[in-house]
């Protein structure tokens, strides 16, 4: 199967394209599989400091391909589970896991899985013709990828009920006010300012924003004291960074500090 999502890495950030305008960038197991890998791999590359995840055309995601995907035969208990297990789940995984700080450019509009792929990120950028759409419940079907773990933690699960039992399609605006989106610009400005937003987490300090991200993605899973012993092992580690002696050293010697991402 060909792969269709596109990569580049420039100024030590990493953009990712889906790039099937056709079916606005619905997913194939073979184009889910590929993120997941770029995904890892800019996790451990140590040149790669900030990634930015967007889509081509009119659309951002339109979720998971399921003409594309279906296969005949006979389906088994324990096949749908295991499917979401090993396809939806482990990227949006990817994302939360991914040890670098990922920007969500929607473009058009994000659906489903696409959705979820876009709340998934540390940061959303939506133009102002992007919609995103709980559409699962248009199709009888319950909420995958992520989604009833993802919204009641981002907007409470009323309004993450409302959007999901419902499924209408949530303007850019709506979304921002809602906390889904942290801001949204002109079309003609996303990828603008995606670079923009990109270009300062790749000049911050890497490891510093990556343990910063693991303790507030797990803050609301776990009791205050998990968190506070997390956050004073996270102190602990990063204070062996140069970049955290660089930070401390330039408060001192009153200058600006210069992180490398090491």
């Amino acid at each position: 199967m060909s792969v269709t999502a596109s990569h580049s890495t420039d100024r030590q950030v990493t953009h990712i394209a889906l790039d099937r305008p056709e079916t606005l960038n619905a997913l194939t197991p073979g184009m889910r599989d590929h993120l997941i890998a770029l995904l890892a791999q800019a996790s451990a590359d140590p040149d790669v400091r900030a990634v930015v995840l967007t889509g081509t055309g009119r659309g951002f995601c339109a979720g998971a391909d399921l003409r594309g995907g279906a296969t005949g035969g006979e389906r088994v208990a324990g096949d749908v589970s295991r499917t979401l297990r090993l396809g939806a789940q482990r990227l949006v995984g990817a994302v939360l896991d991914c040890e670098k700080p990922v920007i969500a450019a929607v473009n058009g509009t994000a659906a489903g899985l696409g959705a979820h792929l876009a709340f998934a990120c540390d940061l959303v950028l939506a133009a102002e013709s992007a919609r995103f759409i709980e559409v699962f419940v248009r199709r009888g079907l319950v909420p995958d990828g992520g989604g009833a773990y993802l919204l009641p933690r981002l907007i409470g699960p009323q309004r993450a009920k409302e959007l999901m039992f419902f499924g209408d399609a949530l303007t850019a605006p709506d979304a921002e006010r809602l906390g889904l989106v942290n801001r949204v610009v002109p079309d003609g400005e996303l990828d603008k300012t995606a670079r923009e937003w990109a270009a300062r987490l790749a000049a911050g300090p890497t490891r510093a924003l990556s343990l910063t991200k693991q303790l507030v993605n797990a803050s609301l899973d776990g009791d205050r004291a998990t968190a506070f012993a997390a956050e004073a092992a996270a102190q602990e580690i990063n204070m062996t960074t140069a970049d955290a002696q660089d930070g401390v050293t330039s408060f001192v010697e009153r200058r600006e500090p210069r992180f490398r991402g090491r």
